[in-house]
């Protein structure tokens, strides 16, 4: 009778296309189940955490199959939909599987042998609870502050360690390499204010003569005469200054004043109301009675509310219905930053059942998230997070919220898998049976076309939360202004008027510009030389506070020259203007206000983004002067002006999206002004005021764009009517880039009977030394879109089998915009 061979197939977390299988002992057979992770042999000595996907008794016909090293888990930790869903990723946007699994799960779970590990230095040890084996691993990093997994396999003298080690991580002994910790806490500023039982005037005549002490009674004359002056609220450190902080302390224990906070969150303003309760305005009411109406017969539907309708009451109440009936609701937000505002209203009303997910956390946390959502906690049942947080091992998914769905960051651009988190929602929601929820003020045309074509449904809010008025828009020329002399540096003076006006009333202003940097362009006057980066084709952008010239493709960076390299002459000018330029003018403009930017510039740190936000919220800052990161669902509720410093530059993109991307922005920046009681101020400087997109934008006229913008999206064959995929290549050698794009160019247009456009140089055709083509292939809606994507993988396979293309790096991006 001969011997039965078990073998299992695994994914391994490298970019490989194919899965591979490994043989094991009948026991493991018998004990390892689909989403358990197994560590494996790799290659000559390397060793990967890969993920089972299958068990079966047929032997791999290629190669003779090896071990496994270990089983990792005693349950899976994935599960099968998880894996269904990252083949569709990988099959739809053409990229390989492994990279779909090394993507997906956060890497303290994927141990590899190149993993480096280092010791906990805040947790107290204690050395006789530890195993002989821990025991040693400790010891050595008394020695040495890191150590490879490979090294550990040296001193154990036994290959599996993998275990031991992440024994060692869940009792917080060690902790992976790339984890930098820091702890933010929002700073509270404690303001001062009268007490209210002296609001009537003949208590407050008592006071004054009831104040025996001289310094308290001066102090609370010098508050009035505060008040008079500013609008602003008081702190407590702003009236100590005047007298001294036991002063103060003594009037706020005689209850003559009363310290205060100003709220992050303007939902707790009501003194009187109760947080589990939420009551919805009519239009937010009619809005979610028809949501419930739409999800009966459509799977997705299409939330449009302008900015400040208050969407985020509407989804709460919705999620309430679903945690009700024990599903999980996952909550996507474009952008990182936003879901702390978020996070903080959410656990406002739905306590501890909220976990955030994203790239931002430390490993250890977001392992938690995992293993909580797997077990499906009661702790995880709302899950608020980035893209990456659409691969949670969800069981029992009911509701997926996708908010800001037009904003290009839910598509991931590099490293594969190249995934757009809206559409691969709409997918992973279908797998579950549950329904997705698509809000925003701007739609992107894809789908708003969806639902207007009635494949999801479409639920309008017109009118803002409260029956706040839109924003008052207001166009300024700048040909005409400069033409008239009513300018100051890049400042019109009806934009200087407007902030002069928000600042005497006590208001925040807000001021976007879409570059960052001081300017984008040194010119010399005598010859015209312009500095460019050696490895790009950029020219450098001067940046003022560190006086240097960068390219904001490769980071290379040179001290500003004093003259020109070319000609030597000392008479160099800045062309354009960043956030920085403004900045610099505004504390010119206003020296005593305090005035801060927001760009990548300054939100480098984990927490540096809070502390500019939780500054602007404390109004400690008078001014933010900042890039996109402002167009986001932002609220600041004192916020009474926008400015928007130069509509054209988004304008004149090289994009076919680049008038939608405008139109977006500038709506999205606009909605941040005037959320509270008072209408808000917009002034949008453009040279082109008549510009049919800046009209659009003025006149809050969303299905007017919309209608423009297909009509052309018809004629031109692009996306809703057509899919986009492109392909880059990119090389050092630029004669071989050139051949041998050009070769898959005509390979492809044989073979496909679609529009194939290229190979073309794009806008900048070098980065960082590289050399770069594009080819774009147009499949039109009714194409059999997984036959043509087969066919352009083969093309892309013997394109590979060609020696001398061998090294010129392929890229495919499907539906890339």
């Amino acid at each position: 009778m001969q011997k039965v061979n078990y073998f299992i197939e695994v994914i391994v977390p490298l970019s490989l296309p194919k899965t591979f299988t490994y043989r094991v002992s009948e026991s493991e057979f018998t004990f390892i189940k689909k989403g358990m992770r197994i560590a494996v042999p790799f290659g000559k000595s390397k060793i990967y955490t890969a993920l089972a996907i299958d068990l079966h008794q047929t032997p791999p016909t290629l190669y003779e199959a090896k071990e496994i090293h270990q089983i990792l888990d005693e349950q899976p930790i994935v599960n099968e939909m998880q894996i269904n869903h990252w083949f569709w990723i990988a099959s739809y946007y053409m990229c390989n599987i492994g990279d779909v699994y090394r993507g997906a799960l956060p890497s303290a779970l994927l141990l590899e042998s190149e993993t480096i590990i280092s010791q906990n230095t805040e947790t107290f040890i204690d050395e006789t609870q530890l195993t002989d084996d821990e025991f040693l691993i400790y010891e050595a990093l008394q020695h040495q502050s890191s150590l490879k997994i490979e090294n550990i396999v040296g001193i154990l003298n036994r290959k599996t360690v993998l275990p031991v080690i992440q024994q060692l991580i869940a009792k917080k002994i060690i902790s992976l390499q790339e984890e930098i910790h820091e702890e933010y806490k929002p700073k509270l500023i404690r303001y001062i204010r009268l007490h209210t039982k002296y609001e009537e005037e003949e208590n407050l005549i008592a006071l004054l003569d009831s104040l025996k002490s001289e310094k308290r009674k001066n102090l609370v004359l010098q508050y009035f005469q505060l008040n008079a002056q500013d609008k602003k609220p008081i702190s407590v450190k702003q009236l100590a200054a005047l007298s001294s902080a036991s002063v103060v302390k003594g009037l706020v224990e005689k209850e003559v004043f009363e310290e205060f906070y100003i709220q992050e969150d303007r939902v707790n303003f009501d003194k009187n109301k109760i947080d589990s309760d939420l009551t919805l305005s009519e239009a937010q009411q009619t809005a979610y009675v028809e949501i419930g109406n739409s999800f009966q017969e459509k799977e997705v539907s299409l939330l449009h509310g302008v900015t400040s309708s208050g969407k985020t009451e509407i989804y709460t109440k919705l999620i309430e219905d679903y945690i009700a009936q024990g599903k999980q609701v996952l909550y996507l937000l474009p952008e990182i930053a936003l879901t702390t505002q978020l996070v903080s209203r959410l656990t406002a009303h739905f306590g501890n059942k909220v976990a955030v997910f994203h790239s931002k956390h430390s490993n250890n946390e977001r392992v938690e998230v995992w293993n909580n959502v797997n077990e499906n906690k009661e702790s995880a049942q709302i899950v608020i997070g980035a893209r990456s947080a659409l691969f949670l091992p969800f069981s029992n998914l009911g509701l997926i919220i996708v908010d800001e769905e037009h904003e290009s960051t839910f598509k991931q651009q590099d490293p594969a898998p190249r995934y757009h988190a809206r559409d691969a929602a709409i997918v992973l929601a279908n797998a579950h049976q549950a329904k997705v929820l698509l809000g925003s003020a701007t739609p992107s045309i894809e789908t708003y076309y969806n639902a207007v074509s009635g494949k999801f449904g479409l639920i309008s809010l017109t009118e803002r939360f409260g029956k706040v008025q839109m924003p008052e828009i207001e166009l300024v020329d700048l040909k005409d202004s400069y033409f008239r002399k009513k300018m100051k540096g890049h400042f019109s003076l009806t934009l200087i008027e407007q902030i002069t006006e928000a600042f005497a009333n006590g208001e925040q202003v807000i001021l976007f510009q879409n570059r960052r940097g001081f300017s984008p362009v040194l010119e010399c006057m005598s010859c015209g030389h312009v500095p460019q980066c050696p490895q790009c084709d950029v020219s450098l952008t001067y940046h003022k506070y560190k006086n240097q010239l960068r390219c904001h493709y490769c980071g290379h960076s040179m001290a500003k020259p004093t003259n020109c390299h070319v000609c030597a002459s000392v008479d160099l000018e800045t062309k354009g203007f960043g956030t920085e330029q403004i900045e610099m003018e505004l504390a010119e403009l206003f020296p005593q206000k305090n005035i801060k930017r927001m760009d990548q510039d300054t939100t480098r740190g984990k927490y540096s983004f809070e502390k500019i936000i939780d500054g602007f919220k404390n109004r400690e800052i008078d001014v933010l002067v900042g890039t996109q990161m402002l167009a986001k669902g932002l609220d600041f509720d004192n916020v009474s002006l926008v400015g928007i410093m130069n509509a054209d530059n988004m304008l004149y993109h090289p994009d076919f999206r680049a008038f939608e991307r405008s139109f977006q922005m500038m709506t999205q920046v606009a909605g941040r002004s005037g959320r509270a009681e008072k209408r808000g101020k917009v002034v949008i400087q453009t040279y082109n005021p008549l510009h049919n997109i800046i009209q659009q934008v003025t006149h809050n006229d969303y299905a007017g764009m919309y209608a423009e913008q297909l009509y052309e999206r018809k004629i031109y064959y692009y996306p809703p009517f057509y899919r986009l995929i492109r392909i880059t290549l990119k090389h050092r050698d630029f004669e071989k880039l050139k051949e041998g794009s050009m070769w898959l160019y005509q390979v492809l247009q044989q073979n496909l009977n679609i529009p194939v456009l290229g190979p073309e140089e794009p806008a900048i055709s070098r980065i960082r030394n590289e050399y770069i083509r594009t080819i774009m292939i147009k499949m039109p809606g009714d194409a059999s879109i997984q036959g043509t994507k087969k066919t352009i993988q083969k093309i892309l396979n013997s394109f590979d089998l060609v020696s001398q293309y061998r090294t010129i790096k392929v890229t495919v991006n499907v539906d890339f915009y």
